[in-house]
C-alpha cells in the first residue's frame, strides 16, 4: 500500500476525488435557474483563467501584460485548481517538444484515451516539472509563491462563493463547477487529439472541433495551434469561434494585453 501510494501523485488523487463525490450533494439542492447562471459564470471566467493565462500567456507567450496583470491573470488561472502556472507551462512544453510521442504524457494513441484525459495526474511522476523550461516565468518571486501555495486561490474563490451565495452556489459555482472545468481542459489533451479534422500537417494526431472550441473558448481548433503555437489566435477562419481571442482584443483595445502575437510561417 505504501509503495502505490508513493507512485501517485497526492495532489490530484485529494483533490480529483473528494470534488467528484460531492458532486453527488446537488441531488440535496433544490432547483434554480440562478444556481446554473452561477455555473456558467463560474466556468466561463476561470475557463478564461486556463486559455489565455495558463496556456497562451504563460506556455506560449502569446501576448505581454504589465506584471501586475500578469499576477491577476495568475491568479485567475489558479481558480480552476489545475496547479500553479510553472506547473502547468512546464508540463506543456514538455508536450509541445514531445506531441504524440511516447515521451509525451498525454498522447491518446500512444497511452490510450483515459491515461490521455485524467490518468496521468496521477502518477507521482506528474508532480514533478521541468523548472528549466520555465525560467523566464520563474524570475519573478510572486508567480514563483503562487506557484509553491497554488490552492490558495482556489480555496479563496470557493469561499468568497461561499459567503456570498450559501452551500447552494458554493455547490454549483465552485465545486460542480471546478469538475467541469477540469474535464473541459483535459479534453483538449484526449478528445482535440483523437476526433475532429486536420488542416495542417503538423507531425501530431492534433485535430480541430467546433464543439471543444465552444466549450473551451477557442481552444479546440488544436490542429491550428499546433501549427502556429505561438499565436495569440487559434481559430483561424471567420466561422472558428475562439472566445478567448475575442476577449484579448478586447483587453488590447484599452490597454491591458499588447503585442498580440500573429501567425508566423
Amino acid at each position: 500500500m505504501v509503495a502505490l501510494l508513493r507512485r501517485l501523485h497526492f495532489d490530484a488523487v485529494v483533490a480529483f476525488g473528494p470534488l467528484h463525490i460531492a458532486c453527488l450533494f446537488l441531488f440535496l439542492i433544490p432547483f434554480k435557474w440562478s444556481y446554473v447562471g452561477w455555473l456558467l459564470a463560474t466556468y466561463a471566467i476561470r475557463m478564461f483563467g486556463v486559455t489565455a493565462g495558463y496556456h497562451r500567456y504563460f506556455s506560449h507567450r502569446a501576448f505581454k501584460l504589465g506584471r501586475v496583470s500578469q499576477f491577476l491573470l495568475a491568479v485567475l488561472a489558479q481558480t480552476s485548481l489545475q496547479k500553479g502556472v510553472l506547473w502547468w507551462s512546464a508540463h506543456h512544453r514538455y508536450h509541445h517538444r514531445h506531441s504524440d510521442t511516447d515521451e509525451d504524457l498525454h498522447a491518446p494513441a500512444r497511452h490510450g484515451f483515459f491515461w490521455s484525459h485524467i490518468g496521468w495526474l496521477f502518477a507521482g511522476s506528474s508532480g514533478n516539472c521541468d523548472r528549466e523550461s520555465v525560467r523566464d516565468l520563474g524570475k519573478f518571486p510572486e508567480l514563483r509563491l503562487l506557484d509553491r501555495y497554488h490552492h490558495v486561490p482556489g480555496i479563496l474563490f470557493g469561499g468568497a462563493l461561499l459567503a456570498i451565495g450559501g452551500f447552494p452556489v458554493f455547490m454549483w459555482g465552485f465545486v460542480f463547477s471546478t469538475v467541469v472545468l477540469w474535464h473541459g481542459t483535459f479534453s483538449i489533451n484526449s478528445l482535440a487529439h483523437v476526433w475532429g479534422s486536420r488542416r495542417f500537417e503538423t507531425g501530431d494526431d492534433s485535430r480541430n472541433n467546433f464543439l471543444l472550441a465552444v466549450i473551451t473558448l477557442g481552444e479546440g481548433w488544436h490542429n491550428n495551434h499546433h501549427r502556429y503555437m505561438s499565436s495569440a489566435r487559434q481559430g483561424l477562419r471567420w466561422w472558428e469561434v475562439d472566445v478567448t481571442y475575442y476577449v484579448l482584443r478586447l483587453m488590447s483595445m484599452v490597454g491591458i494585453a499588447r503585442d498580440l502575437r500573429r501567425m508566423q510561417s
